[in-house]
């Protein structure tokens, strides 16, 4: 990168132009959204019923089933603690087991959006539910349980908008087909890719 300008700096991005020089000499401007990061957490009961939530999205406005999620906003925190986190304060949940199922950018093209997506297990609701956080977004947000197979046929049939909660619904469902021999250990660090 050759110079960077940051055009808006934001309360959770940024949007910035990079001047880079690309392989084959040429000097190109990108616009790019400056972004921290976010993890969404698969939370699988016994019964192969993953948990969503209903969120109101004001930029396509009104409400997406999803799966917990949250921003990578707490400084130095690994990905595992902020999945643990937001599962918690968005759902009332904690679970015992947890893998890394897939990592993601959502919008390379446009975006820096790094996204790690977990699969939680040994769920248990905590006493007195969800935390209070202040967060008005997360106070009241409904939870389902959908059959593994059911939110699989949603995403196939195009009625699950959320990308992560599509990517997270079909890689659970590829590794359960695949007996789980596909996940990680969830203390794994983010990957990091080479320059060119």
């Amino acid at each position: 990168m050759l110079e960077r300008a940051v055009r808006y700096d934001g309360r959770v991005w940024s949007i910035v132009t990079d001047t880079v020089r690309l392989p084959d000499g040429t000097v190109v401007e990108r616009d790019i959204v400056d972004h921290p990061g976010a993890v969404g957490i698969v939370a699988l009961d016994e019964q192969d019923r993953v948990l969503l939530i209903r969120q109101y999205r004001q930029p396509v406005g009104g409400y997406l089933f999803e799966l917990p999620a949250g921003l990578r906003d707490v400084a130095g925190e690994h990905p595992w603690a902020t999945a643990q986190r937001e599962l918690l304060e968005e759902s009332g949940y904690m679970a015992r087991e947890w893998h890394v199922l897939v990592d993601f950018f959502n919008s390379p093209g446009g975006s820096t959006e790094a996204f790690r997506c977990y699969l939680a297990r040994g769920l248990s609701e905590v006493d007195g539910g969800r935390p209070a956080t202040g967060e008005a977004e997360e106070a009241h947000l409904p939870r389902t349980w959908l059959a593994l197979e059911d939110a699989v046929d949603l995403a196939l049939s195009g009625d699950l908008h959320n990308p992560t909660t599509v990517t997270g619904v079909l890689a659970a469902a590829a590794a359960r087909d695949r007996d789980w021999v596909t996940l990680r250990p969830a203390g794994d660090d983010m990957w990091t890719l080479p320059s060119p």
